[in-house]
Formats: structure tokens, sequence, C-alpha cells
């Protein structure tokens, strides 16, 4: 890859890493020491990768925990390997029995019990480490389990999520019983108050779940005491879960799928993951030649590729088992060069997104023998569910949020099966060799910040760190676009003349947050995370 390191288009408070016998970037400088830790304790990428995701769970419990779900690629031995470890609906729910357990709903509830799914992350964490690391799952997680034991000082960053998660499950307590949402109250609020910046974070429960999952390389979350807890707690409080559901319960290794852009190989996670939006977009683009990042027609061109792939995934894109469409269309020359003729001088109207708030934390590991991974685990929206599991500090995702109740739907609620899936990593490569592992947290952000950082590395020439900081956009919905402050303002009432309408958004997390790890032609490794977080790269 050819960047120049001394070009500096975009104003940046960081500066990109450099290092050579290995790499951490993470969105928590304390999930960066632990895998910085496992890489000098004889660990490798992936080892990396487990024990940063296992502490994130800890210094990050808003955007994931034990109870969320995960997908990786991973590079080792000159090839790439898939892991989706998304939830599974419970056997035992239907659209008809929640609609007979929730009278007088039309669509799927957001919080409580409803939208739970069995998780992936724990099962992640131990197929990660026992196919691919070299050091026990018990050794790369000891400092996640040191953290959430000892405590850790909470960041500025993250501190806002603890209010706005109180506001929302007081909210819906009143709807579904406030009950189901005591232990999560219990647990983060153990004072009655909301953690600030610079407060300590304890969570004995989550230590002790750690150590459990740890100990028995997760069968304490699927088939052991873990289990039963959740199961019971569902009983008793209204879920739909049985113990099957978690014994049966198993993470999919898949062959990742890409698409060629400028000359490199972009790849993401099939189905049920929305990575294939990034990759359809990408195959649009690459029917246009762009001289510059700054120019109008460089973001009508990006908006409108975006919005045409995110129209095809959106309504086709579930569990793969489920789907009629086959999403390897999307990624033909012919598709690409069909959506780019259609993409004109005005803005066109797709079907509406309507973004949730997003709630998920992505990381990247590289190390010296050359093994790279690029991993990612959510909660989906916020802390999820609201639900934690009492005892235990395990709060449930809300991934099933997004079924829909409309038998008739690609996404229909079905017992057993996975939705669609927001979080994706993402990986680079080139004539056959490692580029390097990127991703962007936050939602249906994801695939459009993807296609944002590579069109900036690829198209424009920027380094890692440029690529993430550079000024973002967001399609909202329609023809609704949110630009982030800094977004060149004459380029924005251009593209308004296009009948786009822009609008700039101080939210600057509903932007997303992302890592990025490029491997040069030498061996030297490039790290970037972006300012958008109080996240580290760290290095050996």
């Amino acid at each position: 890859m050819n960047f120049d390191p001394n070009f500096v288009p975009y104003p940046s408070t960081r500066y990109p890493v450099y290092a050579r016998e290995g790499m951490v970037a993470t969105s928590s400088p304390q999930a960066s020491l632990a895998g910085l830790e496992a890489l000098r304790q004889g660990g490798n990428a992936v080892d990396a990768a487990v024990a940063a995701a296992a502490a994130l769970t800890v210094t990050e419990p808003a955007s994931n925990g034990i109870g969320s779900d995960a997908f990786a690629i991973v590079w080792t031995g000159g090839k790439l390997y898939g892991l989706n470890a998304s939830g599974k609906a419970p056997a035992n729910i239907s659209i008809e029995k929640l609609k007979e357990a929730q009278s007088g709903i039309s669509k799927m509830p957001i919080y409580g019990w409803a939208p739970t799914m069995v998780p992936g992350a724990p099962k992640a964490w131990a197929c990660l480490a026992g196919r691919f690391g070299k050091l026990p799952l018990k050794k790369s997680m000891e400092r996640a389990i040191h953290y959430a034991q000892e405590g850790f000082p909470m960041a500025a960053t993250k501190a806002a999520a603890f209010i706005q998660a109180a506001e929302r499950y007081k909210s819906a307590g009143r709807d579904c019983g406030q009950k189901i949402f005591d232990e999560w109250f219990k647990t983060f609020m153990p004072k009655g108050e909301t953690s600030k910046a610079g407060d300590m974070i304890i969570l004995k429960n989550h230590a002790r779940s750690l150590e459990a999952i740890a100990e028995t390389n997760s069968e304490a979350f699927y088939k052991g005491e873990l289990a039963d807890r959740i199961v019971a707690d569902s009983i008793e409080l209204g879920g739909f879960f049985c113990k099957e559901d978690f014994s049966s319960y198993d993470a999919e290794w898949v062959d990742p799928v890409s698409i060629n852009y400028r000359g490199y190989d972009v790849w993401e996670i099939p189905p049920n993951g929305q990575g294939v939006a990034a990759l359809a977009a990408l195959n649009i683009l690459g029917n246009f030649e762009f001289t510059a990042r700054e120019n109008p027609d460089t973001f009508h061109r990006q908006w409108e590729a975006m919005k045409l792939a995110f129209s095809d995934v959106l309504a086709h894109v579930t569990d793969s088992r489920f789907m009629k469409e086959d999403y390897r269309e999307w990624l033909k020359p012919e598709y690409g060069k069909k959506r780019a003729s259609e993409i004109g001088e005005k803005a066109c109207m797709p079907g509406p997104l309507h973004p949730p708030k997003e709630g998920t934390v992505y990381l990247a590991t590289a190390d010296g023998d050359g093994n790279m991974v690029s991993y990612i685990q959510s909660n989906y929206m916020g802390f999820g569910s609201g639900v934690v599991i009492r005892g235990t500090g395990i709060s449930l995702q809300n991934r099933g949020a997004d079924f829909s109740l409309d038998p008739r739907a690609p996404n229909a609620l079905a017992p057993g099966k996975k939705s669609y899936h927001t979080i994706i990593p993402g990986f680079l490569t080139k004539d056959g060799k490692a580029v390097g592992p990127f991703g962007v947290m936050g939602a249906y952000m994801q695939p459009q910040g993807h296609v944002q950082v590579i069109t900036n590395m690829l198209d424009f020439g920027l380094n890692p760190q440029q690529a993430m900081d550079a000024p973002r956009w967001q399609w909202i919905e329609g023809r609704k676009i949110h630009v982030e402050a800094g977004f060149n303002s004459e380029i924005a009432r251009a593209l308004a003349n296009r009948e786009h309408e822009v609008s700039v958004s101080l939210q600057t997390s509903s932007f997303g947050r992302g890592q990025c790890i490029v491997r040069l032609d030498n061996g030297v490794l490039v790290g970037a995370t972006e300012g958008r977080t109080d996240g580290s790269v760290g290095c050996v």
C-alpha cells in the first residue's frame, strides 16, 4: 500500500503508530494492554484478540459484554478464515407465541427478554483460542478477570452511555415490568447513581463468570452453571430460553467473501452479516474514477452507491438458511455496472433505514509472524436488552430486535433462526498477501464506515490514521444524509442542490469508531485508532 505519511489533509490529534513485532488496536487502553500482555507471554495475534475482546466486556460494558455476539476474520498460514459467532433465537419463540405473550405488539420489542438470543462471544473466544491460539484461554483472559475483580476507571467517552441506558430501562420498565431490569441497575448503578469519568467500576460477578468461562473453555456458559442461571431467569421473568438452546449452540467457521477494488481484495463475512453491503457499494464505485475526495461528484456517487447497496441488502439478508436471493449476485461485476448506470445527477429515494443507537466494539491485532485478526463484538443497542442475569454480571444482547413480525418477510422471527446482523469485521489483501484488518463500529454505520475507510486509503492515498479521522457522512433514510462537523460546507451546499437533504450532526459517536492495522511490504505494521473514541494502539 502506498501513502505519504506526511500528507495530512484533515485535522487530527493522532498519528499512525509504527511497529514490527506486534500490534493491538482497540477502543480501550486497558483492552489494548491485555492484548499486548498476551503477545509478551508468547501468544500470537489470535491470543491477543481473545485477550482484548474479553477485556472489552469489562471496560466497555455499554457496547459489549459476555452476552454479546462476535464475528472474526483471521489471517494465518497464508489463508483467511471467517468465524460467525452470532446468536440464534430461542427454540420456544415464534411470532405467534410472542404476540400471545405481549398482546397488541406489531413489531419486535427492543428491550427485555423478547429480543435476546443465545450469545456467541464466549464460544468465539474458545473457538479462536482452540484452533489458532498458542495460549490456554485461561491465560489470555487473566487481565480481563483482573479488571473486573479489582476495578477500572470510567473513561470520559463511556460515561454518557450509562446515563442514557438508565433512562431507557426506567422507561422500558414501565412497559414490560421493572423487575426485568432490576439486575442491570444493581450491577451498573450499585449506589443508585450513574458513573462519571474517573469513577472506579468494579464488576465482581462479571469476574466470576469470566473465570468460569476461562476455566472450562466456555462450556460453563453453554452447558454448565451459567447456562442454568440464564435459563432459570428466563423462565421466571418471561423469557423463552430452554437449556437446549445453549447446549446445542456452536460458532460457525465460514469462508469470507470479497470483491476486488483498485487491485486490492476487500473481505467480509457472508450473511447473516451485512458486510456484503460494503462490498456491493464498492462494486458499484469501482466503475467510477475519482480524482479528489473533496469533490461533490465523489460524495454524490458514494452516497448513491451506498443507498443502492443497502436497498438490496436490507430487503434480503437474514440467516443464510432462509435467504431466497443469492448475495453473490451483488458481488459480480455485472451488478456493479448495472447499479452504477442507475446513478444520475440527482439523489435517489430508496427505502427507509432508521439506524438504531449502536453498541459495538471492534479490535485489530497482528504479530511478528504474520498472523492478523479482525474482530468485532456487540450488545447491539447500547447495553443491549437491559437484561442482566442475576448474580453473574452477564448482560444479554438484543440482536433479535431486528427480526420482523411479518411472517412473509425474509428476516421474520422463527425458532432457532439468526437475524440480520450489523456487526462486520473487514480485511484487506493484495496479490494473495495480507494487508491488514480494519473495522468501524456503529450499527448500520458499519458498512458505510468500511466504504469510507477503504476509499480514503485506496482512492485518495490517506494513511490509516487519516483514513479513520477524515470527516464522515452517514445515510439515514431516503435522501437524508448526516455529515460530521468538519465536512466541507461548500461541498455540502453543492450536494444539497442535487436534492440530498444534508445536515450537520454534532453526535460524533453516531459516525462510528474504528481501528485499522496495515502491514507494509517490508513487514512494518502501521496502526490507527480514531479520535472518536478513547482507544489506543499498543505495540511491541
